[in-house]
């Protein structure tokens, strides 16, 4: 017990052993070499380790969709093909509809051939529970000529969703106006995805290009969907997500001019590429009116659509003391990762490693301090005797010297 208390009041210093030795002396200054050039390379001219930044970006998106398509031998414009109409960062351009006219509450037999039934018993084990168009009765009725199902009380008559309806195939060369407003809000600095020298002529004709027309805010239809690695047709007959990603990376020791969006493009809902159970994108919505008898109905219409996400992310940097002070401060530290490289090879790997530790690693005790105190003190007072003799010896000479004079 006394010998743990004993090593735990010890204390370490450093001390510095000098080894001339090609081998260790090449590999301790490689590493430095290498851990500089990771600092000055990566860490301060890549990442920028200098500045401070700011990635709370406030971002204000509005949209326009422009085009026109024939469905159902009507013509379609934006107010029929776009929900919502706020022109939102998140809306969405039916291509495909299944209407189920005249809807009034009531009585009907379930359209959804897995509600097929024999008899009331096949029934009334599902009453109560909510079908695929309404709430169960109990009763088996006619639904057609040669099938029975179970009724329903709700909208009826109940929608058949499961018709194959042609898409509106316009929709691919319609286009997307996008204007995006950005602030950084820990440098107050502002800007948008309207460049300068962007004029009302250049957007009445341009369309986005990732090489020729970065920077145009009007974007095809067909192209996003291109850009994203998607097929339109199958876009259109099941529909998806697709995500228009705006991207703001600002260096603000640089001129305002050298910050601007990119863009990039991506679909969101990838999970509906694997499975079969729910593909694509739809949603139901409908229009309500009121009869001359003030009997509400409606219009059911299913939507297959796809929907766009614009997405704005960004962060900004600018040169700040703090951070540039910690990372040379971490600079200059992490170079004594070689000399701890070198020990490691000194003490294990090298010939004559006993000596190196030796040298290195020296317990003083508190009765070998004493002692080579005590021999100090000796050897400075047998100075100081002889100093002292050798100045009695003086003055009897000097004593002498005056007698002799007289």
């Amino acid at each position: 017990m006394m010998g743990c208390i004993t090593d735990f009041f010890t204390y370490e210093t450093t001390k510095s052993v000098v080894v001339k030795s090609w081998t260790i002396g090449i590999i301790n200054r490689v590493v430095q070499l290498l851990i500089i050039t990771y600092f000055i390379g990566w860490v301060f001219l890549h990442e920028k380790a200098y500045q401070v930044w700011d990635s709370a970006i406030e971002s204000s998106v509005m949209t326009k969709v422009k085009g026109f398509g024939v469905y159902n031998n009507r013509v379609m414009d934006v107010a029929d093909y776009v929900i919502p109409t706020q022109g939102a960062s998140v809306f969405c351009i039916i291509t495909k509809l299944i209407t189920t006219e005249n809807q009034v509450q009531g009585f009907c037999p379930e359209s959804e051939i897995k509600y097929a039934c024999g008899n009331d018993s096949d029934c009334k084990a599902l009453t109560n529970k909510p079908g695929g168009n309404g709430v169960m009765t109990g009763r088996c009725v006619s639904f057609n000529s040669s099938l029975n199902t179970c009724e329903i009380t709700g909208w009826c008559p109940a929608e058949i969703d499961y018709v194959k309806i042609q898409p509106m195939m316009e929709v691919e060369n319609f286009t997307i106006f996008i204007k995006n407003s950005i602030r950084f809000p820990l440098f107050n600095f502002t800007k948008g995805n309207f460049l300068p020298t962007i004029t009302s002529d250049y957007i009445k004709k341009c369309n986005f290009h990732p090489v020729n027309d970065t920077y145009c805010p009007i974007f095809r239809v067909g192209d996003v969907i291109r850009f994203a690695h998607q097929n339109f047709t199958t876009l259109a007959h099941k529909g998806g997500v697709i995500g228009i990603k705006i991207g703001w990376q600002c260096d603000l020791d640089k001129s305002e001019d050298n910050c601007n969006p990119s863009y990039s493009f991506t679909r969101l809902d990838a999970v509906s590429e694997k499975t079969s159970v729910s593909p694509g994108y739809n949603f139901r919505y409908a229009k309500y009116y009121k009869m001359d008898n003030g009997t509400e109905y409606r219009t059911l219409l299913k939507a297959y659509a796809i929907r766009f996400d614009v997405l704005v992310n960004g962060n900004a940097g600018k040169f700040n003391m703090i951070p540039t002070i910690i990372n040379m401060v971490a600079a200059f530290t992490s170079v004594g990762v070689g000399t701890v490289l070198c020990d490691i090879i000194l003490l294990n790997f090298l010939k004559g490693a006993e000596q190196y530790k030796a040298k290195k690693f020296e317990e003083v005790s508190d009765t070998q301090i004493m002692s080579s105190i005590s021999q100090s003190n000796g050897l400075h007072r047998s100075s100081c005797d002889q100093l002292s003799v050798k100045q009695d010896e003086k003055w009897s000479n000097e004593s002498w010297g005056f007698s002799y004079g007289q």
